[in-house]
């Protein structure tokens, strides 16, 4: 089942269901996160019209991405992991900071959850010396889940897959880092691709929790990479279970994985600019490759080996305020 949330000019937006090939929908009557909270009431009714929509029995209406918001436009938390362990060190041999954790226990911090972008919005940056960055990754969003669960009990939790744009401003990640507090300024809204699906969407596409498919990546038209997502060091279910510890997590939580990576970074390309500059250090004692402008443009998709779309493109434009 695909899922996506219609401009409705409200803050939540409203619910509708989406064609398997992502061309028709159909209104739910509700929003995602009303839906989320209430999955076992609504999950019949969505799926009844899914197939409809794809048996060709209701017709539905054409879908425009650019009247569709991010599938949840707010959450109640947005937790982001690094998961990807060849991006981690990579970055640590760049650094030369070791990511002592990494071992043991994922690694997450809690981010802006008020506000995610559309796939299609202008995204407003407050500076170019900002060290504007993109980073493409896959999340899942949980319905609710009781502190302490196992992974394996994570599992059903696990409602909803979606691709992210996290984006970054590099020039405050390290000053941050440094302070062992968090970030804030580091970390502008994410995008987020139009279409929400099922685990049951993903099919043979979602193993071990994890998303198995290439994320590809262009900036400016030209292709800048291709990695796989399923490279993670951690699965999803681990993610919601190492979330839970601690605490309950309320229906609508987002988890990211982390900028998707690969060990073959210099045949698949990277996910972010950052570690295409890593790359270039290493190898040619410099980062030449620098961050983006006002006016560069971002496209993110994932599709089937048989070309079938997935999540839908992210395609955005970098602006300043204002304009």
């Amino acid at each position: 089942m695909k899922l996506a949330t219609f401009n409705n000019n409200t803050a939540d937006g409203q619910l509708v269901v989406i064609s398997n090939d992502g061309t028709r929908f159909a209104p739910a009557g509700t929003s995602m996160q009303a839906a989320l909270e209430n999955w076992a009431s609504f999950e019949a009714s969505l799926e009844a019209i899914s197939t409809a929509l794809n048996n060709g029995t209701l017709a539905g209406q054409t879908v425009q991405t650019t009247e569709l918001c991010a599938p949840l436009p707010r959450a109640w938390q947005w937790l982001d992991g690094s998961v990807y362990k060849s991006h981690a060190d990579l970055m640590g041999a760049v650094t030369g900071m070791e990511v002592k954790t990494l071992e043991d226990r994922p690694l997450m911090y809690q981010g802006m959850s008020d506000t995610f972008l559309s796939a299609t919005a202008d995204v407003p940056m407050a500076s170019e010396a900002d060290g504007i960055d993109f980073e493409g990754e896959f999340g899942i969003i949980v319905d609710d889940v009781p502190m302490g669960v196992t992974p394996e009990q994570a599992r059903q939790h696990i409602k909803l897959i979606v691709q992210i744009n996290d984006w970054s401003l590099r020039a405050y990640s390290g000053p941050e880092i440094s302070t062992g507090f968090g970030w804030i300024h580091a970390k502008p809204p994410c995008s987020v691709a139009p279409f929400a699906v099922t685990p049951e969407e993903l099919g043979e596409h979602w193993e071990n929790c994890q998303v198995q498919l290439r994320l590809n990546i262009e900036w400016n038209g030209k292709k800048f990479g291709h990695a796989h997502g399923g490279h993670m060091q951690y699965g999803f279910d681990e993610l919601v279970a190492h979330a839970a510890r601690t605490r309950n997590l309320v229906a609508g939580t987002v988890i990211g994985s982390g900028t998707v990576s690969n060990y073959e970074y210099r045949e698949v390309g990277s996910s972010c600019i950052a570690e295409r500059r890593g790359i270039e250090l290493l190898d040619q004692g410099e980062a030449k490759t620098g961050f983006m402008h006002y006016g560069d443009t971002v496209r993110m998709e994932a599709r089937t080996p048989d070309d079938q779309v997935v999540f839908g493109a992210i395609e955005q434009k970098v602006t300043q305020p204002g304009s």
